[in-house]
């Protein structure tokens, strides 16, 4: 199970109210921290990208307003965050910055994983952000929130941002150690599953509510985390993060369910884009473009010689060749208008086309599954 943890090159790490927040009095707890951004640098060190999603901008909102632990009326839920969020980022800053690292916080709702346009800026920015060696720090945006802060969805939004970032590993840090065949709590026989290969109904059915006063979430919430996490091919764990160094134990061999993924999230995404997605038109290219894409390339624009459709940016089109042959399907850098304009053009002349700098690709080559293999793959 360790290896899952190590041979990961990206992981997203959740981290629940509870662990960052003392649940009487909600105040910040320094010393976790400071030993979770130790785990986060020895990681970075390994060259691994790393993007946190955290909860607790409610919880030290509160504080800090003179709120109670629970029952909040949504809007006071909103003005707690609204505190708290600075809060948070300023905790996280000081922390990252004291092993030299930069960390940028990224306010999300499952929405804007949801949405295609808002999905790519996310995708984009956040990308950016891990190329200059920052660490994203994900916050569920719960000023603006409304179902998200009454049913709490920081695992799912978690296994959403994982998926979104192609990551190979997710780890939601708890107050439990793993899944367990009946609630630890009231059940003395409940013994720790270690590993999950296939989330049946039996698995659904083990889910107990394991929330306190300041987690929302509950098991439940985890196993749907963990759906959309293997469907995407990222290994998920479930493991105790109220010890110090929670990653560096979890890499020990620390007590954990961990929820295996059949295919890794590159194989995964080109399933979703070949088969998932409905295409809004297609993209014809000429030889010399067949022969790039068939060799591993993106689709650069002056390849293409003709569009057709009515897509927007982010959309599936079909990759037809001289022939009008279906070579394969990808999703689109441009907009029908804008992809219409560049065809036939150089990478570098896009700018003075469209007035802005946009992408090199038409469609870049991670965002394309063919239909026919590589032939070095032959």
């Amino acid at each position: 199970m360790r290896q899952k943890l190590s041979n990961a090159g990206r992981l997203v790490v959740k981290i629940g109210s509870a662990l960052l927040a003392e649940r009487e009095t909600g105040a910040l707890k320094s010393d976790w921290l400071a030993s979770l951004a130790a785990d986060v640098a020895a990681l970075k060190a390994e060259g691994k990208d790393v993007i946190v999603v955290s909860s607790g901008s409610i919880a030290l909102g509160r504080r800090v307003l003179g709120l109670a632990s629970h029952g909040l009326k949504l809007e006071e839920s909103q003005a707690a965050a609204a505190v708290g969020q600075i809060d948070l980022a300023h905790a996280y800053e000081e922390a990252f910055k004291s092993h030299g690292m930069v960390a940028a916080q990224i306010l999300l709702t499952l929405g804007d994983t949801e949405e295609r346009r808002r999905y790519l800026n996310a995708r984009n920015t956040i990308e950016t952000l891990l190329g200059l060696g920052a660490v994203p720090v994900v916050n569920e945006n719960d000023t603006v929130a409304t179902s998200e802060i009454r049913y709490g969805d920081n695992d799912r939004l978690a296994a959403r941002v994982a998926t979104m970032m192609s990551a190979d590993c997710l780890v939601l840090l708890s107050d439990v150690d793993g899944l367990y065949t009946a609630p630890p709590g009231t059940d003395p026989d409940a013994t720790l599953i270690p590993e999950v290969r296939e989330i049946t109904p039996e698995i659904e059915a083990m889910a107990g509510d394991t929330g306190t006063e300041l987690s929302r979430g509950g098991m439940v919430t985890k196993i749907e985390a963990a759906k959309l996490a293997v469907a995407a091919g990222t290994h998920m764990a479930i493991t105790q993060g109220g010890v110090m160094h929670p990653l560096a134990e979890l890499a020990d061999g620390a007590r954990a369910t961990w929820f295996t993924a059949r295919a890794d999230p590159v194989a995964a995404r080109k399933r979703w884009i070949a088969g998932a997605l409905e295409p809004r038109g297609s993209v014809t290219i000429d030889a010399g473009a067949t022969r790039a894409l068939l060799a591993g390339k993106s689709l650069l624009p002056a390849g293409v010689t003709a569009v057709s459709g009515a897509f927007d940016r982010g959309d599936a089109v079909v990759i037809r060749g001289p022939a009008n042959e279906e070579l394969g399907r990808g999703l689109s850098a441009y907009t029908r208008a804008d992809a219409e304009r560049i065809i036939g053009h150089k990478s570098r002349e896009i700018s003075d086309i469209l007035g802005y700098r946009g992408r090199t690709e038409l469609i870049h080559r991670d965002d394309m599954a063919l239909k026919r293999k590589r032939p070095d793959a032959e």
